[in-house]
């Protein structure tokens, strides 16, 4: 089953110098968010996801978009019964365009939700909205609110299925021996450099560390690979709004590579 929703509104375009009215060719809907049911899991949780169909040729942006874009953000105000929510990412791919390296989906983003209910006797309702960015030629800030009734008793979704698959790997399962991190503090923000000891995830590997705190933003970073050791940079800058530290239990690592991608939870000090 799933709930379809098409009340996406284009907030602004974030093109520099572009005005509103040049808008006017956007395709109409721009997006569809829809709600997939997935059914009980063995572990008494829900399986759900959040649908993004997009017209040809269009894009929408990863949690970390890269060098340009909007990263996607949740509320989840009017949810009931709703104990936890654990978000699967698939594995994105990197555009490259004008010069500039982003990260995100083409065409269509399959997005599961996991849930975990307060109550297991009681009706689990998934509310909520989604802001996001999607992208051609122009890129349109868009939101998305959603309102569905969980089926308790939907089998199993194959769009879901196939999005868990594609998740990255786990450290564990790629094969990574080793990750090191060190940390520089700097007059604006943080440095941080990876070494990161793993096999090839194939073709040229891209290396994206999020630094698991907010008050931070990326202002460059650097990937390349030495034998069997893959080395990583990002330089993080303070938004200015408090001081930030960092944790390097709290870094996450993603590698993504032309055959698959590697997700790794933290790193010892190097």
């Amino acid at each position: 089953m799933k709930t379809a929703f098409s009340v996406l509104t284009a907030a602004a375009l974030c093109v520099a110098g572009l005005e509103p009215a040049s808008a006017g060719g956007l395709p109409d809907p721009l997006a569809e968010l829809e709600v997939l049911d997935g059914g009980p899991t063995k572990d008494g949780t829900y399986m759900a996801a959040l649908r993004i169909t997009l017209p040809e040729g269009w894009k929408t942006y990863w949690r970390a978009p890269g060098d340009a874009g909007i990263p996607p953000s949740f509320t989840w105000r009017g949810s009931r019964n709703i104990g936890d929510i654990d978000i699967t990412w698939p594995a994105p791919e990197v555009f490259d365009s004008s010069g500039l390296r982003t990260i995100g989906y083409h065409d269509q983003l399959v997005l599961p939700v996991e849930i975990t209910p307060q109550n297991p006797a009681k009706p689990v309702r998934l509310k909520g909205q989604m802001e996001f960015g999607v992208c051609k030629d122009v890129c349109v800030p868009s939101q998305a609110g959603f309102d569905h009734r969980i089926d308790r008793d939907a089998g199993r979704n194959p769009a879901i299925a196939a999005a868990m698959a594609s998740r990255p790997f786990s450290a564990n399962e790629a094969g990574v021996t080793s990750a090191s991190c060190r940390l520089s503090p700097t007059a604006e923000g943080f440095t941080v450099e990876a070494q990161i000891r793993m096999p090839s995830a194939g073709g040229s590997e891209l290396a994206v560390i999020e630094p698991g705190v907010s008050g931070l933003y990326l202002a460059a970073s650097h990937t390349e690979r030495r034998g069997a050791v893959l080395l990583a940079s990002a330089e993080f800058l303070n938004d200015g709004a408090e001081a930030v530290g960092l944790n390097r239990s709290a870094l996450r690592i993603t590698v993504l590579g032309q055959n698959h991608a590697v997700d790794i939870r933290g790193c010892t000090a190097g």
